[in-house]
């Protein structure tokens, strides 16, 4: 007997829920692979109801949130739509962040259960306090004999998690695609990470949109090189899944691990940042690394036309995708493949289901070639920030006069500035914020300078970020009076993800400020560039 088509099995399958994302798999078809382990969907759906039913069994209701701070691996994907199928709230941590951003993370969204990893326990019993809200600890991989006795959780190994599924989620069914599906945490420009509230809705239209322009079919071997804490790697995981086709896991180590992968699998996908890209040019790739690559995709900042250019070469075959996107929206924007010779610099024009605007400061459109806010409407736009009405406020709002578009009327104040040309193509400019943009992530100084202060090696601290061919930005971080700065980078590199250390530090007498007394970053800046 055959299996159903894939036409039968979407027409057959409505999506109301994140997790029924793999019922659009055949059941005997590759789904994930991570190091030598591949899992069907089959399994991938079996195992997805035993950890529903676990956490479900641990006492998670619909909306706890449960946190999910692993690497890439089988094992964090069935966590992330396990919660979904069990009616929770799942929020993915990025796994380079140290205690103090978990802490923060999970005491900001009253984090229920913590998935993690056994290497990482130290680490979470460290940083979260004494009054945490989790109750439960799920650990993956080796736990011992005897799991640590702590009396803030009960801990829970990943394997008797699992050991008494599949059942039915009581009330799980009862989830509308309306309601809260995720939270995914991006710097905030004023401190610590807010977390973007997304509901079903949001995920799911994103993933058909995304994979409907980039051709995504059955076929498809995606390679999963971004975190799944960062939005752009998310949708490689749920583009993969909605129509059928298979993802590999990997958690970047080294370039040529990247090239290894697409020959060992025939990766036909392939979706990465400018940085990352950068390192892969440098790299040998052999006939069959490239022969099968269908598409490469570039987000999380502009690529350089030198890199663009060779990545041609690289794969002669594959057509280039520049994309832009935020949190906030998930996806909005992508350049056509048949434009990306003629306007290398656009970011392109709508994804499909979105409506995007370059508005004025008082919401009416900005002419062609006249720089504006890009602002987005339609499903994509995220429900807010999770616990913040007043940032909620100013970043999500109706667009004056404006017809609700795809029955949603609020849309999304981006904050970066663009502007469209006579034939509709946007290009980037910048940000209305100080926020840094490096490695495809965006960083709020302000978490940086905190982080200094909080080290108590200087008293006046201002981080910036600086033009970086391949980076975009990177930062350099400019303090006043006597600094130890080999001791205090040592502490920043404790606290804080790799992507947010500063380059360089730049001691000064005195830090300038505004005549309003604030630091005067735009004399900062000219300072610090000056000093190359």
């Amino acid at each position: 007997m055959t299996e159903p088509t894939m036409a039968a099995r979407q027409a057959a399958a409505p999506l109301t829920r994140l997790d029924r994302l793999i019922a659009r798999g055949a059941a005997r078809r590759p789904a994930l692979t991570f190091k030598d382990r591949t899992v069907s969907y089959g399994e991938l759906a079996r195992q997805v109801a035993e950890v529903a039913y676990g956490l479900h069994a641990l006492g998670v209701r619909r909306g706890d949130r449960v946190a999910v701070y692993a690497e890439k691996r089988v094992e964090t994907v069935v966590s992330m739509l396990a919660a979904s199928a069990a009616g929770a709230v799942f929020v993915p941590v990025n796994p380079l962040f140290k205690g103090r951003h978990l802490a923060g993370i999970t005491t900001d969204c009253d984090v229920t259960a913590l998935i993690t990893t056994a290497e990482r326990l130290e680490t979470v019993r460290a940083a979260l306090p004494p009054d945490t809200t989790v109750r439960h600890l799920v650990l993956i991989g080796d736990t011992g004999t005897v799991l640590p006795a702590d009396d803030r959780w009960t801990a829970v190994p990943w394997e008797r998690l699992r050991a008494e599924g599949p059942l039915p989620v009581p009330g799980a069914d009862a989830v509308v695609d309306t309601d809260v599906a995720a939270v995914f945490y991006t710097s905030g420009s004023t401190g610590g990470p807010k977390g973007v509230v997304l509901s079903h809705r949001n995920l799911l239209s994103g993933a058909e949109s995304v994979a409907s322009y980039l051709g995504h079919t059955e076929d498809d071997v995606v390679l999963a090189a971004l975190p799944f804490s960062f939005d752009a790697g998310f949708s490689q995981l749920t583009t993969t899944l909605i129509t059928g086709a298979h993802l590999v896991l990997t958690n970047y180590l080294l370039p040529r691990e990247v090239v290894r992968l697409c020959a060992r699998h025939g990766v036909t996908a392939l979706t990465c940042v400018p940085p990352l890209w950068l390192q892969l040019t440098a790299q040998q790739w052999p006939q069959d690394a490239t022969e099968r690559l269908r598409y490469f995709a570039n987000t999380g900042g502009r690529m350089p036309r030198a890199t663009l250019g060779r990545l041609r070469e690289i794969f002669p075959q594959a057509r280039p995708y520049l994309m832009y996107g935020l949190t906030e929206a998930f996806r909005s924007t992508y350049l056509d493949p048949d434009e990306a010779d003629r306007r290398p610099d656009s970011i392109g024009k709508a994804i499909p289901n979105a409506e995007i605007m370059v508005l004025r400061p008082d919401g009416t459109p900005c002419e062609p070639g006249e720089h504006g806010e890009l602002v987005h409407r339609g499903a994509l736009v995220a429900l807010g920030y999770w616990n913040d009405a007043e940032r909620t406020a100013e970043r999500f709002r109706p667009v004056p006069g404006a017809v609700p578009y795809g029955g949603t009327e609020l849309a999304v104040w981006s904050g970066d500035t663009v502007y469209r040309d006579e034939e509709g193509f946007l290009y980037f400019v910048g940000r209305t914020d100080d926020m840094i943009k490096s490695s495809g992530y965006r960083i709020s100084p302000t978490e940086i300078e905190e982080a200094v202060y909080a080290s108590g090696l200087a008293t006046e601290a201002v981080a910036l970020g600086v033009g970086d061919e391949r980076l975009g930005q990177h930062v350099v971080l400019v303090v006043a009076g006597a600094c130890d700065t080999a001791r205090l980078h040592q502490v920043l590199a404790r606290e804080l993800p790799p992507y947010m250390l500063p380059r360089r530090t730049v001691v000064l007498d005195v830090l300038p400020r505004s005549v309003n007394g604030k630091f005067d970053r735009v004399e900062l800046r000219k300072t610090v560039e000056g000093t190359r």
